[in-house]
């Protein structure tokens, strides 16, 4: 035999869910999100904060009801099948169902148990003080032995809501229905509802409020970097810096800003001295090119002509000091070169040592008096090849320039490491570590040309291209200065590599 039970929570359709003809959604309407996506930052993490909040807060409150309605059901149940082991409940039921019966025992029910027999045909037979409970077809298949017992929930003939247990007595073959109302169940299941309810609403509030307030203090900082932010762009001031706290993301971002406006205010002040130092140097060679133009001008203007010897040193001059001014401009655009755009270049494996070859005949062209002795082992680096070309005739130019008349010049290529050697009156060792600064030139140097840059681009363009370099005193003790670079590289090439 088997036990019919009649769910009390059994499902329902829901009406319309899967109905063709409901209208589908617009493709692309989202106004809830883009209402959502105008609020400020602020609103957005307390509404958020809120929500997660409340569905918190829902979910335990149905999961607490739930429970409860499990946890009072059944012991409504266990109520129900304690009474029926009494056998009160039988007499009584079997005595109302004759012409006379004995008198009530003293196991009676309580008066909120309603008791009734159920026949084969779905009748029945109320008991003494009961109240008539209708039958369903679950009663009946325990009355025709198709089931030992069955829980359903059902109603009275007045439509009160009752828990039911029908059951077949095992002595008399009888069948009970015992049957007790819902209501004290339901009455306080409602009672827990209000309790949760009002418990919710308050966490809610809470939740709102405390959202409202992580959403200020969290957003705080960076309020406070908007601000930065905006006083930057409206007075241009780099010197702003924002107080860094703790180490999260915030603080990552405060830093990362304070770095990015230290480097701003770096780069300005580097540009506001390129161009001061650039007035400064362009000065002297467009004075002395205007002063030799117009004594041209004034001996055509006067009729009065220039002697052809002193004519010819003024062409010279002028000659010279184009030379000068051309060479300034193009070290001036090579330093004004943004470091992206030397990443850009089209950097290749060359050969470092041919490049030093060919730098080294444009330096004999320069000093034909000078011996320039050179010993280059293969050695091939990763670089821009012209770059690389003018940073070393930068380096041979200054060991020519330095170099007295019938001096020599040794240049040595070993496992990547260029040496550059003049035997010229050196630099002092108080201006070693100014050689590679723009426009910065010795002293004793400044009656030869040059405009002080060359060293600046040599030093940029080995760097970029991973190197070091060092300009020293002779380690043997000598005179003149050592240059030296280093370059990564290998002694042969790589296959896979195109020279």
């Amino acid at each position: 035999m088997t036990t019919t039970h009649v769910p009390h929570d059994a499902p329902h359709p829901t009406d319309g869910a899967d109905d063709p003809e409901a209208p589908a959604p617009e493709p692309g309407r989202r106004g809830p999100l883009r209402r959502l996506a105008s609020l400020p930052l602020r609103s957005r993490l307390a509404l958020l904060v809120t929500t997660a909040v409340t569905v918190a807060v829902a979910l335990a409150a149905v999961a607490c009801w739930l429970l409860t309605e499990s946890q009072l059901r059944s012991q409504l149940d266990s109520s129900l099948e304690s009474l029926s082991v009494s056998r009160g409940y039988l007499e009584l039921a079997a005595s109302n169902c004759q012409e006379s019966g004995p008198a009530p025992s003293k196991d009676a029910p309580p008066s909120t148990t309603y008791v009734q027999l159920v026949r084969l045909d779905g009748g029945r037979c109320v008991g003494p003080g009961s109240t008539p409970v209708k039958v369903q077809q679950a009663d009946t298949h325990v009355a025709r032995h198709l089931a030992d017992q069955a829980w359903r929930d059902g109603v009275t003939d007045t439509g009160e809501a009752v828990r039911v247990f029908t059951h077949q007595d095992s002595g008399t073959g009888l069948t009970v229905s015992f049957s007790r109302p819902l209501a004290e169940v339901d009455g306080a299941l409602n009672q827990l509802a209000l309790v949760l309810l009002a418990v919710a609403g308050l966490g809610v509030l809470g939740a709102g409020a405390a959202g409202l307030w992580v959403a200020r203090t969290g957003l705080r900082p960076v309020d406070r970097l908007a601000d930065a932010v905006e006083h930057v762009a409206r007075t241009e001031d780099l010197t702003v810096r924002i107080p860094v706290e703790g180490e999260d993301e915030i603080a990552r971002l405060s830093l990362s800003f304070n770095a990015m406006t230290t480097a701003l205010a770096s780069s300005r002040d580097r540009q506001a001295q390129l161009i001061a130092d650039a007035g400064h140097e362009l000065r002297t060679p467009l004075t002395s090119l205007r002063t030799n133009v117009e004594l041209l001008a004034r001996s055509d203007e006067t009729g009065r002509a220039i002697p052809p010897t002193d004519r010819a040193a003024l062409m010279a001059s002028v000659k010279a000091q184009m030379t000068e001014l051309a060479a300034l401009i193009g070290d001036l655009q090579e330093l004004a070169r943004p470091d992206t755009a030397m990443h850009d270049s089209p950097a290749r494996v060359v050969a470092l040592h041919e490049i030093a070859a060919a730098a080294l005949e444009r330096a004999r062209l320069r000093g034909p008096e000078l011996t320039i002795a050179s010993d280059l082992a293969p050695w091939y680096v990763r670089a821009e090849p012209a770059t690389l070309e003018r940073a070393l005739v930068n380096v041979l130019d200054n060991a020519v320039k330095f170099s007295p008349p019938g001096g020599a010049v040794e240049v040595v290529l070993r496992r990547g490491r260029l040496s550059v050697r003049d035997h010229g009156p050196g630099i002092p060792a108080d201006e070693l570590p100014l050689v590679f600064d723009r426009f910065w030139r010795s002293p004793s140097a400044r009656a030869l040309p040059g405009s002080g840059l060359g060293l600046s681009i040599v030093a940029r363009t080995v760097q970029h291209a991973g190197g070091t370099i060092e300009l020293r005193r002779p380690p043997d003790g000598g005179g003149g200065t050592e240059a030296l670079i280093g370059l990564p590289g290998a002694p042969t090439p790589p296959p896979a590599d195109v020279m």
